[in-house]
């Protein structure tokens, strides 16, 4: 054995090292948790605050008393503000009331349980369409102004008037100017009918009318124009042109 064994024999078998200090570490870990702890309550109780759940409002009831001015004058303004004023369909003061036609009553629901007959119906009466009553008679009417009221009732020509569309034609006026002879002079159109057809026709009727009355016998004294106007009024004597889908096909 050696010489270090030996001395220790009056010892202990095992040798214990000396106690360190600890009072400074459990100081620093209590220092670290105090530090933690506030740490964490600054996160989740002021950066993070816990939700507070907010219980609802208690149900309420308002009453709209009219013993009150406030409460009346809340009133008229929610009556005058009806949508359903405004959509109700109000008669004028002045419409009068129009009776309704009686309606007829309902047939009695009675079921029929006869037999069928096996023998073949009657013939069906044929209902015949009535005819339109004939269209009365509206020839082309052409009237002067009083200016020729003097010279008399003139001679008209016998003219058939050919229209070149299928449009009803307005009233055509001329201004003409008329001999004390009786001679038309003169022809001016003032207003289309809107058919030039219809206004060249009008102009060549207006050059051969002849005013024959009392002014031809002072045809030696007096030798001056009399100004007047020519009205045409249309009817249905025209001679329409025929619609396009009557018309032949061009070869």
């Amino acid at each position: 054995m050696s010489s270090s064994a030996l001395s220790s024999d009056n010892g202990l078998i095992f040798r214990w090292e000396a106690h360190r200090r600890r009072q400074l570490a459990i100081a620093g870990f209590l220092f670290a948790s105090i530090v933690g702890h506030a740490f964490c309550f600054y996160m989740f109780q002021i950066i993070y605050p816990p939700a507070v759940a907010l219980l609802p409002p208690p149900a309420r009831v308002t009453v709209i008393a009219s013993n009150t001015e406030e409460g009346r004058t809340l009133l008229r303004w929610i009556e005058a503000e009806d949508p359903a004023l405004a959509s109700i369909t109000q008669r004028p003061p002045d419409a009068k009331n129009v009776p309704l036609p009686a309606l007829k009553k309902l047939p009695p629901l009675i079921s029929d349980l006869r037999v069928p007959s096996s023998q073949p119906p009657a013939p069906v009466p044929l209902a015949r369409a009535r005819r339109s009553p004939a269209m009365l008679g509206a020839p082309t009417t052409v009237t002067f102004s009083s200016e020729l009221a003097d010279l008399g009732a003139p001679q008209e020509p016998g003219v058939k008037w050919s229209a070149s569309t299928r449009e009803p034609p307005q009233s055509a006026e001329f201004r003409v100017a008329v001999t004390d002879r009786g001679l038309l002079r003169y022809c001016f159109l003032e207003r289309s009918s809107g058919d030039a057809a219809l206004d060249e026709q009008a102009q060549k009727y207006l050059a051969l009318c002849r005013f024959t009355g009392s002014a031809r016998e002072n045809s030696a004294t007096t030798k001056q124009l009399i100004w007047a106007m020519a009205t045409f009024e249309w009817g249905n004597d025209l001679t329409m042109a025929p619609s396009p889908s009557s018309e032949a096909p061009a070869p």
